[in-house]
């Protein structure tokens, strides 16, 4: 999976403070007295990280730039996960089983392939789990729509399916797929390879 230039963006004692709507000492009052997070460069300069920014002005009911949420909302969708399989015992299966081995992850299904092209445009994950096998849809054309299309974001896909065909695997990872699962697999391996993808996207 090809690493995302992650964006960090760190705020100065003077932004916080416009930001808040008041003068630059209540904003080093708030630092000092620890109720936001921030750190001090070496020249003695608070900065404040956007998403300690974010929770200080969301836990005070405070109002939220959209520069801000934006960021912090990207940042949160780097380990979002998103289950396509029109198998609902399967998918529920699935999910619980990632949300209990990957607690940090953020877990969206999807039961058809529409409902998969508006969840990935939505939210932008780093990992789909596509069942090449939905009624009604090329899933290898799917794939191949999901890694080529920058408005998706190219999240890693994960290929999973009941048919077992040489052929099939072939053309699913011709199409960009960064794994093949076939049916009936063991989850640890797929929580193994998703982590090993959120290890290299770091």
């Amino acid at each position: 999976m090809a690493k995302k230039q992650r964006k960090i963006r760190i705020f100065s004692a003077l932004e916080v403070a416009n930001i808040c709507g008041v003068v630059n000492q209540t904003a080093i009052n708030w630092i000092k007295n620890g109720y936001l997070k921030a750190f001090t460069t070496p020249g003695g300069q608070y900065r404040v990280y956007a998403e300690n920014l974010f929770s200080f002005l969301n836990e005070r009911g405070m109002k939220i730039p959209a520069e801000l949420r934006s960021l912090v909302e990207e940042r949160d969708n780097e380990k979002a996960i998103i289950i396509v399989d029109d198998d609902e015992d399967f998918n529920n299966m699935l999910k619980s089983f990632l949300q209990k081995q990957l607690p940090s992850a953020k877990i969206r299904q999807a039961y058809n392939g529409f409902e998969a092209g508006r969840d990935i445009a939505e939210v932008k994950p780093s990992v789909v789990i596509l069942d090449i096998d939905l009624p009604g849809m090329d899933g290898t054309r799917l794939c191949r729509q999901i890694k080529t299309d920058n408005a998706l974001g190219k999240p890693a896909v994960i290929s999973i399916t009941g048919l077992h065909d040489s052929a099939i695997q072939k053309a699913v990872l011709d199409a960009g797929a960064d794994a093949f699962f076939a049916k009936p697999f063991d989850f640890t391996d797929l929580v193994d390879f998703i982590e090993k993808l959120f290890t290299d996207h770091e």
